[in-house]
C-alpha cells in the first residue's frame, strides 16, 4: 500500500512540474502591452498572465504539499496532520493523498 501511494504521490508531483513548466513557457505574444481608452488586446493579455500567476501559485502549493507526504511518507509520519498531529481521515487521503494537514487544520 505504502508502494501504491508512493507512486500516485510520484506522479502528481510530475503532474505538477510539467503545469508549471509549460506555465513558465514564454508567451507568444508581442511583450508591447499598451492599454488605451478601449479595452483590447493589451488588456486581455494582461488579464491571461494575472490568470497564469493565480494558477502558478496554487499549483506551487500543491507541489509543497506533495513533497511535504512524500517526506511525510518516507520518515513514517503520512496520514499525521501537521497541524494537529491527529490522524487525517482515510476518506480525506483517498481524495487527496497529499493532504499534510486535517480538515479542521486546513486553511
Amino acid at each position: 500500500m505504502t508502494d501504491d501511494i508512493a507512486q500516485v504521490l510520484s506522479d502528481k508531483r510530475q503532474e505538477i512540474e510539467a503545469e508549471l513548466a509549460q506555465l513558465q513557457e514564454p508567451a507568444d505574444e508581442a511583450g508591447d502591452i499598451s492599454f488605451g481608452k478601449r479595452v483590447g488586446d493589451g488588456t486581455s493579455i494582461a488579464v491571461e498572465r494575472i490568470a497564469q500567476v493565480d494558477a502558478s501559485d496554487r499549483l506551487q502549493e500543491m507541489l509543497a504539499d506533495v513533497k511535504r507526504a512524500e517526506a511525510k511518507l518516507a520518515d513514517g509520519s503520512y496520514g499525521r496532520c501537521d497541524g494537529c498531529d491527529d490522524a487525517i481521515p482515510a476518506d480525506r487521503l483517498e481524495a487527496r493523498p497529499w493532504s499534510v494537514r486535517c480538515v479542521a487544520c486546513s486553511d
